[in-house]
């Protein structure tokens, strides 16, 4: 009983986790550990640290008071001029964003589809068809809840699916242990680092915190719960994002073979490492792209809704028109001909401006008083805070100069 009401106190972690562990991350773990080896596992690290020390000031946020953070950003600019263009620049860029992830996600999950039955252009656009239809109905059917169990399950499923593939290649506990405390950037894998990062710390998340964390929890003395919850579900998604790298740099670096994304390195482990791996690794990648299907969604309704101060829940009709046209976008783009490449580098530039404002935002946020009163951030917590910001801003700039082909 004591375990069951433990279980009871997860929940906006774990859809925050649900979020970040999509086919993107998988792609930019699976790249890392292929072409690196053991040697980037660092960065995951920080990249958990970092979005663990956000994240928690988000769930205070909705928990104190009561609020989304786009609530709070809308009441702390009240009267300013920046107001609107500011506001439109987060819907933009999150919409954008969103709608591109979304196509990812959907064909992500096809792809596990994929690994697990035969490659078949039928089979992939009848699966992207299935998710869109999955993804719409736990939306527009789900209540908060429930949204919250089936995205614990799903995470349950891939974490697993990863944990045994993982030690079915028998990794090299030395290089990785190796690869997790020695921070170094190799020759030409700088924007590797910059992926594996950007695709952790992910700004539409902090909204997403702390709207399901008001939901989950309805009292400051919560904040203990709230900060377990936070602290393992992301530590697991860490954890999961480790696991992948190392599967890949074990396997395909090892064997010196190349790789573009996950699917390649489930048929190149059928032969080497037997079909159940191969099953492993699809039923990972699917519950990847299916989790991050209804995150993603969920997340832009909750931010255009708080800043445009549509009222009402996940039930409102406003928060599902919103969260299944995000579906709908990237279900068509996934299934276009053309691949979604420029709206993805696009997304890479919305989401490399958005994180250090949004950021910027919660530190704000975190300092007042008058709002938070005992609950404000300490000194340590700001500082942690900060140096994630500066890291961030840095990060967002890389990106920026990326995407518009300065560098």
């Amino acid at each position: 009983m004591h375990m069951l009401n433990k279980l009871k106190n997860f929940g906006p972690g774990v859809i925050v986790t649900a979020a970040f562990i999509g086919p993107g991350t998988i792609t930019a773990c699976t790249l890392a550990g292929a072409n690196y080896g053991y040697v980037l596992l660092w960065a995951l690290v920080f990249a958990t640290i970092a979005t663990i020390v956000l994240q928690e000031m988000s769930a205070r946020v909705g928990i104190v008071t009561q609020k989304g953070l786009g609530e709070v950003i809308n009441q702390s600019l009240a009267d300013s001029f920046w107001k609107w263009p500011l506001f439109a620049l987060i819907i933009i860029a999150i919409c954008i964003g969103n709608a591109a992830y979304e196509a990812g996600n959907l064909v992500g999950a096809a792809l596990g589809i994929e690994a697990i039955t035969n490659p078949n252009k039928w089979i992939f656009r009848g699966s992207i068809i299935a998710l869109t239809a999955i993804g719409a109905i736990i939306l527009m059917q789900g209540t908060y809840r429930q949204i919250e169990r089936i995205l614990i399950g799903l995470v349950s499923t891939m974490a697993l699916a990863f944990i045994i593939t993982f030690f079915l290649v028998k990794p090299d506990f030395s290089l990785l242990f190796k690869g997790l405390v020695s921070p170094a950037i190799p020759d030409g894998s700088l924007l590797t680092v910059i992926a594996l990062i950007g695709t952790t710390v992910v700004p539409y998340n902090l909204f997403l915190h702390a709207s399901t964390a008001k939901s989950h929890w309805s009292k400051p003395e919560d904040i203990p719960k709230a900060r377990s919850d936070t602290i393992v579900s992301i530590g697991l998604g860490g954890l999961i994002a480790i696991l992948v790298t190392s599967t890949a740099a074990a396997s395909i670096f090892t064997l010196g073979l190349s790789v573009n994304n996950a699917l390649d390195m489930a048929i190149i482990f059928e032969p080497t490492f037997g079909s159940l791996s191969k099953y492993l690794l699809g039923i990972g990648l699917f519950s990847a792209g299916l989790s991050s299907v209804i995150t993603a969604p969920l997340a832009t309704a909750y931010v255009i809704s708080e800043l445009l101060n549509l009222k009402g829940d996940v039930n409102s009709k406003s928060f599902r028109l919103i969260s299944i046209s995000i579906i709908v976008i990237g279900a068509l783009l996934s299934m276009a001909n053309v691949k979604p490449i420029q709206i993805i580098i696009l997304a890479q530039f919305a989401n490399g401006l958005l994180l250090p404002i949004i950021a910027g935002f919660l530190l704000y946020a975190m300092n007042n008083k008058s709002m938070l009163g005992q609950y404000a951030n300490t000194k340590w917590s700001n500082f942690l805070g900060f140096s994630v910001l500066l890291f961030t801003a840095f990060l967002g700039v890389r990106l920026i100069a990326k995407s518009l082909g300065l560098y």
